[in-house]
């Protein structure tokens, strides 16, 4: 699990096809990897991804067709800068929200607009992802833990302000361009719970009255 609060800005240095998959391997800017060990997971542009080599300043990941086909890091190349974040431990701060580092789908900068010291992009969502989007809700782009500050049709408003710009890639972002989308996780699952309650017809031990009994505010 992760936050979506982007430790370093990495950079990648090599891509090996490897049998029709890919092996990356990347520079790890700012990122401390003192207590990274083999096998550990790090979100790289918003996509969990195992550790299977370590260096003096960076690491490498192996990245399979399907991650390939679900998110761009296909379309990543030597140089490219990507975000970084280690894996969440149960005694850090959320500072941002939960994030699986699974990709849900791909979107689109529409447009990129200044708003004083910040900017606000507009995001063009795919629509199987629009139901679970919502104003003052969470979505994780590029790895970025960011607030939905309004919805248009089809695509969602974000408000970036300059510490985001200056430490994500963000600072990049053009109009047209592709970035990874992860749906609030919460949202995901209870769309799951709703669905499976109305196939099965069993009925939730989880009620506003037992909720009640129990002390929580409802």
């Amino acid at each position: 699990m992760f936050t979506g609060i982007i430790e370093a800005l990495g950079q990648v240095r090599q891509l090996q096809p490897q049998g029709g998959d890919f092996r990356m391997t990347l520079a790890s800017g700012g990122l401390d990897l003192g207590d990274v060990k083999l096998g550990d997971s790090i979100a790289v542009s918003g996509v969990c991804l195992t550790v299977v080599e370590l260096h003096k300043d960076g690491f490498a990941v192996d990245i399979s067709r399907e991650t390939l086909d679900k998110t761009l890091l296909g379309s990543l190349k030597t140089g490219s800068a990507v975000n970084l974040e280690k894996a969440l431990r149960l005694a850090d701060r959320l500072g941002g929200h939960l994030v699986a580092g699974h990709v849900d789908g791909v979107g689109q900068i529409h447009s990129v607009q200044k708003s004083g010291r910040s900017q606000v992009f507009a995001v063009t969502a795919p629509r199987e992802l629009l139901r679970y989007i919502a104003a003052k809700g969470s979505i994780c782009v590029d790895g970025i833990s960011l607030t939905v500050n309004a919805l248009e049709g089809e695509q969602f408003m974000l408000n970036l302000i300059p510490h985001t710009l200056t430490n994500t890639t963000a600072s990049a972002w053009r109009a047209g361009q592709a970035v990874n989308l992860e749906v609030d996780l919460i949202a995901r699952y209870l769309e799951r719970w709703v669905a499976t309650e109305a196939q099965s017809g069993l009925k939730s031990e989880i009620t506003r009255e037992s909720l009640a009994a129990r002390g929580y505010p409802v």
